[in-house]
């Protein structure tokens, strides 16, 4: 069986897993998490990042940055996790979906407008398979309606928009480093912001509602707690792990990129024949080669195609079910506007192995088997 995914390992987290044990501080805030973070500034050009527990907790972290609070709508794509959507319902909030753009399967930028109310808190762009959305307009609504921007770059590690760096783009945003992910501490995530208004109480939301940041900074004698928060903070243990993998960024998007395109490439004539279509990169977009899907005439089709790929011994997935079809979707939140593309796009969506290491031969051998799913329903 090809996996769907294999998480990326370098082969040095075991001895700087090792060195942090050797450190004697492995809960948060050690010295690999500090290590971790002053790359993230350096190489995103971003003022400030905080390693999280999970993307989800930099998402619970935005929200109560943000003070959401019962009433309050944020709006967002229907095409994304759950975690996404969550994070504000847990403040009160109530989500307002709008469509994507089916090329991208990004929100639409040009139907924000329209679902802006007097209530609207943020809005929450959601950068999937590491391409970005279109960022300026989603901006400049914001200043104009004074919203909130909130990125979901979850996908977005090493991807940029105009040359920005996702996730610095807006007031916050949230890189996931899950094991599914480009880059992996297993389960965790970032904090980015660039304002330093946000930065004392960011730092007391992610310590538990205490000022124990500024205590280690020795800014004071002692910590206390002096608001709401969590605990937001991953094991250095983690963020070791991450390090090593840090310290190879380069090798790793490079090496899936290669994978990316040797996809892209070998799978362009049966686009060119109408039997899939393929992804899009719009001009403004640097994506990360983060996955590699392909769209099927229909759904019919598409779970018939994952059906055949299991058959042969590869896994393939789909992703997302809509969250406005959801249970939760529909007791939290509202499709504004019509649903013209979300549910379409979505049930026609496949995607492929695509991860660090992934052999060449597994890679040829997964498009063979596409090649023949084609030739056998349509010869």
């Amino acid at each position: 069986m090809i996996d769907f995914n294999v998480p990326p390992y370098v082969g040095t987290e075991e001895k700087y897993i090792k060195e942090a044990i050797q450190n004697q501080k492995i809960c948060g805030d050690g010295a690999f998490t500090h290590r971790c973070s002053e790359w993230i500034n350096s190489h995103f050009h971003v003022n400030y990042s905080l390693l999280t527990t999970s993307c989800t907790h930099a998402l619970e972290m935005s929200a109560l940055l943000a003070q959401v609070k019962e009433g309050d709508e944020v709006i967002m794509p229907s095409y994304t996790f759950v975690s996404t959507a969550d994070a504000f319902v847990q403040r009160g909030a109530n989500i307002v979906f709008v469509d994507i753009r089916p090329e991208t399967m990004n929100l639409d930028e040009r139907l924000i407008e329209d679902a802006v109310t007097a209530r609207t808190r943020a809005i929450v762009p959601v950068h999937y398979a590491g391409v970005s959305c279109e960022m300026d307009t989603i901006t400049d609504i914001a200043k104009a309606r004074n919203l909130l921007v909130i990125e979901d770059a979850a996908q977005g590690f090493d991807a940029y928009y105009k040359g920005r760096s996702l996730g610095t783009i807006g007031d916050f945003g949230c890189l996931s480093f899950h094991e599914t992910k480009n880059l992996t501490m297993g389960e965790g995530g970032a904090f980015l912001f660039q304002d330093e208004r946000w930065r004392e109480q960011a730092e007391i939301i992610r310590e538990k509602g205490t000022n124990r940041s500024k205590f280690f900074r020795g800014q004071i004698d002692k910590y206390t707690w002096v608001d709401y928060g969590s605990s937001y903070l991953p094991s250095d243990l983690n963020a070791a792990y991450l390090w090593a993998q840090l310290e190879q960024a380069d090798k790793i998007q490079n090496n899936r990129m290669e994978s990316w395109n040797f996809y892209h490439e070998a799978l362009r004539p049966l686009a060119e024949k109408g039997y899939i279509v393929q992804p899009y990169i719009p001009p403004y977009a640097e994506h990360n080669a983060h996955m590699y899907y392909l769209k099927a005439e229909n759904e019919t089709v598409r779970n018939r195609l994952l059906t055949y790929f299991k058959e042969h011994g590869v896994l393939a997935v789909f992703h997302y079910i809509p969250l406005h079809n959801a249970p939760a979707g529909q007791r939290f939140g509202r499709f504004h506007g019509e649903d013209v593309y979300t549910t379409r796009e979505s049930s026609r969506l496949l995607r492929l192995p695509l991860y660090y290491g992934l052999k060449r031969e597994d890679q040829e051998y997964v498009i063979q088997t596409l090649y023949s799913f084609y030739q056998e329903s349509w010869s």
